[in-house]
């Protein structure tokens, strides 16, 4: 045999030992996150619970769902151990405090003397934009109805069908 009909064979096979290594790897990473567990611990099952781990055996889990429910759980049914702040984000609403890392928009908010920027608002005059009271329209004819009455004394243009012809 030549080594062009060897090739396409030691490639599927390559690809193939490339596959169940990393196979192997993501079953060895999830081994070790469930040994990690201890009581205390916030999980999420792999049906989308959340509880809290009561007690560790070597093959099961009993977790703690809420008040008086205790569910026994295989380790392998465990789909991740979460942190205590995603834990508590996710179950009680409990947020980290960001505020404290929160870094402003605009610098107005870093100045202490903000005092002399409102009176300085105070003394301007209100911007007008054209937008009148109702009785301010009551006194004085609109715009609309003065161009209205314009286009009421011209002629008005047709395209040429008309009722007279």
């Amino acid at each position: 045999m030549s080594l062009v009909t060897l090739l396409p064979f030691i490639v599927l096979i390559g690809a193939m030992f490339l596959m169940t290594r990393s196979a192997k790897k993501k079953q060895q990473q999830a081994a070790d996150m469930r040994n990690q567990m201890q009581p205390g611990s916030g999980v999420r099952t792999i049906g989308g619970m959340y509880a809290t781990v009561k007690e560790v055996s070597e093959d099961t889990v009993l977790l703690d769902a809420g008040p008086g429910v205790e569910l026994l759980f295989a380790k392998n049914a465990i789909g991740a151990v979460l942190s205590d702040d995603e834990y508590n984000r996710i179950v009680h609403g409990i947020e980290h405090d960001l505020k404290s890392d929160v870094v402003p928009d605009d610098a107005s908010s870093l100045t202490e003397d903000d005092e002399p920027a409102a009176a300085a608002a105070s003394d301007e005059k209100p911007v007008d934009f054209g937008k009148k009271d109702e009785k301010d329209e009551a006194e004085e004819p609109s715009d609309a109805v003065a161009a209205e009455a314009k286009a009421d004394d011209e002629p008005k243009k047709t395209d040429g069908d008309s009722e007279s012809k």
